[in-house]
């Protein structure tokens, strides 16, 4: 049996580039947005804006990132959470959840758009989103891809 040591969500720094990326080649299949090498290049360069900005959380075995998430203090909202195959059903997701809903403002509402509820790539988001209290909102699309958003009440 491997025990896992104490993992933490740590803000995301530049030097991390490469392992995030890598993280992100590893799930692009699972979203919309990431089917190209121009999308996947867009996609780290957003993501260094955000670990700019103190809005990239990450989690590391040792040196390699098996977790991430992107968050908008202006739009309060999470845009974007991953998880490490190889690393699921650990709790990363929540670590990371966790940290970027203290980096929010609780006393306003909190979205973040997932998976429709048919959708077997919905499954495990929306499940993680309704133990945290975010309840079902509007349908949506995003990249050409169905979607419903969820909110976190204040």
């Amino acid at each position: 049996m491997i025990v896992m040591k104490e993992m933490e969500a740590i803000f995301g720094e530049s030097s991390y580039i490469d392992s995030w990326m890598q993280l992100v080649r590893k799930v692009s299949w699972n979203f919309p947005g990431l089917e190209t090498e121009e999308n996947l290049e867009e996609h780290k360069q957003t993501v260094l804006k955000f670990m700019n900005k103190l809005q990239a959380v990450c989690v590391k075995d040792s040196e390699t990132i098996v977790g991430v998430l992107l968050f908008s203090r202006n739009r309060n909202m999470i845009c974007c959470l991953a998880v490490d195959p190889e690393y699921r059903q650990q709790g990363f997701a929540s670590i990371l959840l966790r940290k970027a809903l203290a980096e929010l403002d609780r006393s306003r509402e909190i979205t973040v758009s997932t998976f429709r509820e048919n959708d077997e790539k919905g499954i495990a988001p929306r499940a993680l989103y309704k133990k945290f209290g975010f309840q079902e909102g509007e349908m949506t699309e995003e990249f050409g891809y169905p979607n419903q958003v969820f909110v976190l009440h204040p």
